[in-house]
């Protein structure tokens, strides 16, 4: 039996996180009757430290719900998880492809302002520089 302490030292998490994860219903631990406190129980490190490694592979709590979920119904969550790496991995492709194209613009942009002369506060224009973009 743990507390949300002992959890989160044992399973390199903050306390925060632990009771994020029971507020979200990631976990859901029994209470001590006597003082009220979250109790937590084996099974709940293992889950703890399933989230951790999930994370790290780029799967977000709403992700990770749903393979507790299904998995706690007697199935494989591998299909599930799979599913759900490929459309993180095709839009995290757009996403790099969407920054390689603004990482250029803003190379671009810089050559050419390196050239122009700083403008002159005149009422019109908040800054020519960016303004001469179009």
């Amino acid at each position: 039996m743990l507390t949300v302490s002992g959890l989160s030292k044992l399973t390199n998490v903050t306390a925060d996180s632990v009771r994020h994860y029971v507020r979200i219903g990631l976990l859901a631990p029994k209470r001590d009757p006597h003082n009220g406190y979250k109790i937590f129980e084996s099974e709940d490190i293992k889950k703890v430290k399933f989230i951790r490694q999930a994370k790290t592979l780029g799967f977000t709590l709403g992700d990770i719900n749903k393979i507790l979920n299904h998995s706690h119904k007697g199935k494989s969550a591998c299909p599930i998880v799979r599913e759900i790496i490929e459309k993180h991995i095709k839009e995290n492709k757009s996403k790099v492809m969407e920054l390689v194209a603004l990482q250029q613009r803003m190379e671009d942009a810089l050559l050419k302002w390196q050239l122009m002369p700083d403008g002159e506060p005149d009422g019109h224009a908040i800054c020519y520089l960016i303004e001469s973009e179009k």
